[in-house]
């Protein structure tokens, strides 16, 4: 008999989330896992992982890295599986003001994006912090280099190349509330990436979080994330969307 399971994705494959780099606690790690899978007459698997590690090997010093996975199947055919790598080292981010350094690996199964690699730096501004909440704004630059498997793109000015090098501006804003007594936990990560070149070349994600707490370690969270490239190959779309739903494990 045919039948349709609707199921939560609960098993760890990585160590995400928003961890505050300006926390005095040394080592900081939390893992959200959201996603969803159905079976039968339509066959669908989204799967989304996404890992944060703070790491303090001095005193004024502060290591971060963020990692995400996220894998898409319909049908049994593979449509995502891209990983990104996000990591940052900070100088006295206690303060209102702190510089950053930051380096950046990626890939995309859809996108036919090889690799692609930033590095680059800039300052954090530390808007507001009260207790376990706060908003902070960034502003950095960076140097890219993005190779693809195909040369035909949507804007006929980059057809046949199959490596896209460019200097960016990155504006983000990154926050994290916790609401009615703890009981909700709201976060957000979002950032604009123009091209410092071509006035063409951009991009732009935004990453939502609502999470309620099960247990002092372990978290249901319901994510939206939404991303936009304005350079993709030739009849893709620029946008997509992903709403998921699973748990967060954290170590603290």
């Amino acid at each position: 008999m045919k039948r349709t399971l609707y199921l939560l994705l609960l098993f760890p494959i990585l160590l995400s989330g928003q961890i505050n780099e300006s926390d005095s606690l040394k080592v900081k790690a939390d893992l959200s896992l959201t996603g969803f899978w159905q079976g039968g007459n339509v066959e669908t698997l989204i799967f989304r992982a996404k890992s944060g590690v703070t790491y303090k090997p001095l005193e004024k010093w502060v290591v971060k890295t963020q990692n995400s996975y996220v894998y898409q199947e319909f049908g049994k055919e593979k449509a995502d599986a891209d990983f990104l790598s996000l990591n940052f080292l900070y100088f006295n981010p206690e303060r209102k003001i702190y510089p950053q350094l930051l380096g950046f690996f990626s890939t995309n199964f859809r996108r036919e994006i090889n690799a692609r690699s930033l590095l680059g730096g800039g300052v954090t501004v530390q808007l507001y912090k009260k207790e376990k909440n706060w908003l902070k704004f960034s502003l950095t630059s960076e140097y890219e280099q993005t190779n693809f498997k195909n040369t035909d793109f949507n804007l006929d000015e980059y057809d046949g190349k199959d490596e896209i090098d460019t200097w960016r501006g990155t504006v983000w804003v990154s926050g994290k509330y916790y609401l009615f007594k703890d009981k909700v936990i709201l976060s957000h990560e979002s950032y604009f990436q123009p091209s410092l070149e071509e006035s063409n070349n951009y991009r732009w994600q935004a990453d939502f979080g609502m999470e309620f707490p099960i247990w002092k370690f372990l978290n249901f969270k319901i994510n939206y994330l939404r991303t936009y490239e304005s350079i993709v190959i030739e009849g893709q779309k620029r946008e997509d969307q992903f709403l998921t739903f699973g748990f967060t494990l954290k170590s603290y």
